[in-house]
């Protein structure tokens, strides 16, 4: 059953982003999408039940569990993903980066349903760091068929490069610890 895509969204979108949402969400295994009837893309996230936790212009998207007979659906908002309202040189970045972090939300929020519907045994502290498991791995798996010659060129050498990221990551982590125990 081929997912229903709805748009909310006044503005123009940029080329190819529903296509882009399809092949994203067709290259997830079948089982982990079960269930979700549709998803939305708004402008912003006005869901009444968040009001006082986050703000409507910094959640990128949403899932909603299933409710009785109404199935789960994702929420993805378009205007936190792509600025509309700010000067060009600012505006440039996010653009450029659209596809990716609207697929990066995507999966975040296809990770959220199935870890709520098909691996009951999370506990409340496993489930965020589960789901940025699941997102990174979706997002390598779709990048790496997405851009097939660019994996193949880089996959001989992705250890170091990985070795080399988690190396100056600690690095990153000791210089924050020396300048806030400077302080």
């Amino acid at each position: 059953m081929a997912i229903k895509i709805e748009s909310q969204v006044e503005r123009k979108l940029p080329a190819d982003t529903l296509k882009s949402i399809e092949s994203a969400f067709d290259s997830l295994p079948r089982e982990h999408t079960r269930g979700l009837e549709r998803i939305r893309l708004v402008e912003f996230i006005s869901e009444p039940r968040l009001r006082g936790t986050f703000q409507a212009t910094e959640l990128p998207g949403l899932y909603h569990p299933r409710q009785g007979p109404k199935g789960a659906w994702l929420e993805l908002a378009i205007g936190v993903l792509l600025p509309g309202n700010k000067p060009f040189h600012k505006k440039i970045v996010p653009r450029l980066s659209f596809k990716g972090n609207l697929v990066a939300t995507l999966f975040s929020l296809v990770g959220q349903h199935y870890h709520f519907t098909l691996k009951h045994s999370l506990k409340k502290g496993q489930l965020e760091p589960a789901v940025r498991a699941y997102t990174e791995k979706q997002l390598k798996a779709w990048n790496e068929k997405k851009h097939s010659f660019r994996a193949r060129l880089f996959k001989p050498i992705q250890p170091t490069l990985e070795r080399w990221a988690k190396g100056l990551q600690k690095r990153a982590v000791a210089e924050k610890k020396k300048s806030i125990a400077s302080r």
